[in-house]
């Protein structure tokens, strides 16, 4: 998928101006020749004709934007407080009438159902009830006279531009910064990558085909198709251990991970006949960028950006009953948000319901993986007994 240049990237860019231009205004009052369902913005509505969308969108993570992490901070604040709302309903329930569902629900202290779907099917597609899309696959429009559903759609390239994406995925240039960094500030990094200087747009890889599941670094599989990691066979010179674990941004369009939620741990470790770990001789080095909880200074980047790469070298004595050495590679996606809830529910002040905070720490926690893991024996002739 490659950028439009010229006046078709003008133009998108007019597009874009219009589309995200925040809050979104409500959508108003449907056409008259709108059924039912045409007017209704649930993405059920959206799915019992696009069928295939609504299966992706429904497991993605767009769909769970306002999670407990989110919605339990939000129906915590003042009903009447719509630019607090914003700092986070941009992006995560634009909408004009998920503003307005969340509310009521805190008017109420009852959950509602618009403001909890999330980043929906009219979040990106529909404004005052138009529907906008891409071009079809083969690059043509719908013409005048075309029989269409709700009064057919328009189309527009944006929606193949990086900039699309970026309304969420960057701050603007007066945004909130750490170390004179942007806190959000993927697509800067996309566009100084490779991918970027060729115009391989943000949804080459997290839409591939056009699939709604903008997979990222929840998803184990994107995660490994976007590094190349490498470990050396350990290595004995008399009673210590040397091994090397190498990891290399070799195909991922932006710095890894982005942004300031993931953590990215290499590892090495000796183990015992059992494969049980043995005290004291983990090495380990961290990948990400780390914040405080409440975002007030930055206490460490180590990220990688496109072609760089990091190394935990290891060099231990061998202990007793050692007979190889793991590299792992952990990934903990969602490190900070974890800490963060572990930090309200302690009590730092921030106002949210507790229910919901147990359970955003619970999936947070949950969303770890091991990336990679290998076991390399010592060599047997100079195993200590």
């Amino acid at each position: 998928m490659i950028l439009a240049t010229g006046v078709a990237r003008a133009d998108a860019g007019d597009f874009l101006d219009r589309h995200w231009r925040r809050p979104l205004g409500p959508q108003g009052t449907p056409p008259a020749t709108y059924t039912p369902q045409e007017a209704s913005l649930d993405p059920a509505a959206c799915g019992a004709c696009h069928q295939s969308q609504f299966d992706d969108w429904r497991a993605s993570r767009h769909a769970q934007a306002m999670g407990p992490g989110v919605l339990g901070q939000l129906i915590a604040m003042d009903a009447d407080a719509p630019d607090e709302h914003q700092s986070c309903l941009r992006c995560h329930a634009p909408l004009a009438e998920q503003a307005a569902s969340l509310a009521g629900a805190i008017r109420a202290k009852a959950r509602g159902r618009t403001h909890e779907q999330g980043l929906t099917c009219a979040g990106c597609h529909v404004r005052d009830h138009v529907r906008h899309g891409p071009p079809r696959r083969d690059g043509s429009i719908p013409k005048a006279g075309d029989r269409l559903p709700h009064d057919g759609w328009r189309a527009s390239r944006a929606f193949e531009d990086a900039r699309f994406c970026a309304a969420c995925h960057q701050f603007e240039d007066d945004g909130y910064a750490l170390n004179g960094k942007l806190l959000e500030n993927t697509y800067e990094e996309w566009r100084a990558s490779p991918a970027g200087r060729e115009g391989r747009a943000c949804q080459s890889c997290h839409m591939p085909d056009r699939r709604h599941l903008w997979r990222g670094i929840h998803d184990p599989e994107m995660t490994r198709a976007g590094v190349t990691i490498d470990a050396d066979a350990p290595l004995l010179a008399g009673t210590r251990i040397t091994g090397r674990l190498r990891i290399t941004n070799t195909g991922t369009g932006h710095a890894f991970p982005t942004y300031v939620t993931p953590r990215v741990t290499l590892e090495i470790s000796q183990v015992d006949i059992r494969a049980r770990p043995i005290a004291g001789t983990q090495r380990s080095r961290r990948i990400a960028r780390d914040v405080a909880p409440d975002l007030s200074r930055e206490l460490a980047d180590t990220r990688l950006l496109p072609g760089a790469e990091t190394i935990l070298r290891y060099d231990a004595l061998q202990q007793r009953g050692a007979v190889a050495l793991v590299y792992r590679v952990r990934v903990e996606p969602d490190a900070f948000y974890a800490n963060f809830y572990r930090d309200v529910l302690r009590g730092n002040g921030t106002p949210a319901d507790r229910k919901m905070m147990r359970q955003a720490l619970a999936e947070a926690t949950a969303s770890e993986y091991v990336l990679f893991e290998r076991r390399e024996p010592l060599p047997k002739s100079e195993l200590r007994r």
